[in-house]
């Protein structure tokens, strides 16, 4: 091998590692950016598991659910101040003699945002609790029932909002008798004789 040959094999070298090298950071390079040109990704809200609730029939109790809008994200609330914009409901779907009672939506916070800095929203962010009623009839044989629904909301970062998701929500509800009613002892009068 002459020098000349040496030479240009050393260069040919060096030109093959410079050439890797401006692949793996054209690759690189690639994988930072990437994420940021990913479109953003719509909010998950969670809901904390809701520990057995006993109620007596005939009487209402209320249950309390617990969701988590994630760090950096809102929904809109219950009463959101455009007709543009999705409430945040909830939809039960209860066992037959079961019936829904009131259903207490969280007062939204009033926010504003860089997509409208004019005009305040009415929206949730962190920790909110919805408070429903669940009323067992009379009828209904003591026991455990799950409770089925689904929380409707519309998930917005500071840029924009995503189309709606549903979140499915259950829990489970021990219904007992409820106690026997006092009753008065009609041989007793009321009065006090002498």
């Amino acid at each position: 091998m002459t020098l000349n040959q040496s030479a240009a094999h050393t260069r040919q070298s060096k030109i093959r590692t410079l050439q890797a090298l401006a692949l793996v950071l054209f690759v690189l390079m690639g994988a930072s950016i990437c994420p940021a040109q990913m479109p953003p990704k719509a909010p998950t809200i969670t809901v904390t598991p809701v520990p057995l609730t006993t109620t007596q029939r005939a009487t209402q109790t209320m249950v309390n659910l617990n969701f988590r809008v994630p760090a950096g994200y809102h929904i809109n609330s219950n009463t959101p101040k455009s007709e543009f914009l999705i409430p945040t409901a909830l939809k039960m779907d209860l066992p037959t003699d079961i019936i829904l009672g009131k259903i207490e939506y969280p007062p939204g916070e009033e926010l504003t945002f860089p997509f409208s800095p004019d005009e305040k929203l009415s929206v949730y962010t962190g920790d909110f609790t919805i408070a429903l009623g669940v009323h067992p009839l009379h009828s209904v044989v003591p026991g455990k029932y799950v409770m089925h629904g689904v929380l409707r909301y519309q998930g917005c970062d500071n840029a924009q909002c995503f189309p709606p998701k549903n979140l499915p929500v259950s829990f489970e509800v021990k219904v007992v008798k409820e106690p026997p009613a006092h009753k008065a002892n009609p041989a007793q009068s009321p009065h006090v004789h002498n």
